[in-house]
């Protein structure tokens, strides 16, 4: 199975700063040391002919040459560098490589990646391009090229279970038919403005496993009533997690991967291509994410490994 990573691109943060950058190369080094079907790949950086399919050209040329104001920089919460810019690409690049591999596989994905705050002419909440977005577009963009301009879109679906909604995602997607967001999140939590997505399920603080779970199969047969998806895209946030320090939420690890293994499950089931991406994971103890990050990658591998022995 396929997973692209980005996270030798190290953005240079201030000191106490309170993103947790390492977690992705902690969560790279376990995958190698304990999921050897798991196939480390580098990610190419996305062109600015992908980014400006959800992207508008001059907020790409502002993070490209570093013009982007401090007040856009707050917004965002990082400070803009080269490596700043570079690796948003690559994380675009990512999901973006990770797409075409599922459509392929049956399942590949990013171990960073479900930047769903960035909107089409900014970023915001760590967010700088929006990845998923991107990508869903440039993959239906090669669906028509291949099927003509008669055929209809490629189908697809975000399933967006960060503890945050993804407002950045909703918003671009918003008059879209050929895509349907939803988002299960926290209904105090960032962002404190929500955007409408096609499904939001807005969650109480303190929400258990039992009423997560609950949450989730309902919006998953709501999901089914109202699309047909070719492509299903998975944000598998660790920030539900009862340990998480932004997330609210008291979901526990066997939690976690019974949302896991519902979401890979349901695409499954349908033989849905699905492509997944770690959004966020704030654990007060770093290895609390981690944990529930490997369980994601550990459960995908197995479906990953049932699409194999069911193709000819």
């Amino acid at each position: 199975m396929f997973a692209y990573y980005a996270d030798h691109f190290v953005l240079p943060l201030p000191e106490g700063h309170r993103f947790p950058m390492v977690k992705y190369r902690m969560l790279r080094d376990r995958i190698a040391q304990q999921l050897p079907g798991v196939a480390l790949q580098v990610a190419l950086p996305a062109s600015d002919q992908d980014l400006v399919l959800a992207h508008t050209p001059e907020y790409i040329d502002e993070i490209a040459r570093g013009t982007l104001p401090p007040a856009a920089q707050r917004e965002i919460g990082f400070p803009w560098s080269e490596a700043m810019a570079e690796r948003a690409r690559r994380s675009v690049g990512a999901t973006l490589a990770a797409s075409r591999q599922a459509l392929c596989d049956g399942v590949a994905g990013n171990l960073a990646g479900g930047t769903h705050h960035a909107y089409a002419h900014k970023g915001s909440g760590f967010c700088v391009f929006n990845d998923v977005a991107v990508a869903a577009r440039r993959v239906q963009a090669e669906h028509a090229a291949v099927r003509g301009s008669g055929a209809p879109p490629l189908q697809v679906a975000v399933i967006d279970l960060d503890v945050h909604q993804g407002n950045g995602t909703a918003h671009i997607f918003q008059g879209d038919d050929s895509v349907f967001t939803l988002s299960l999140h926290g209904a105090r939590n960032f962002p404190f403005r929500k955007e409408a997505g096609d499904l939001d399920v807005e969650l109480p603080d303190g929400c258990g496993d039992y009423e997560y779970l609950q949450a989730l199969d309902e919006a998953l047969v709501a999901l089914e009533q109202r699309c047909a998806p070719g492509l299903v895209f998975y944000l598998a946030g660790a920030d539900p997690h009862e340990g998480d320090r932004l997330g609210r939420l008291a979901v526990t690890h066997d939690g976690l991967e019974a949302r896991d293994r519902r979401v890979f499950d349901w695409a499954w089931q349908r033989r849905i291509p699905l492509v997944f991406a770690m959004a966020g994971g704030y654990g007060n103890d770093l290895e609390d994410t981690i944990q529930a990050q490997l369980t994601t990658w550990r459960v995908a591998l197995q479906y990953h490994q049932r699409w194999q022995n069911v193709r000819p």
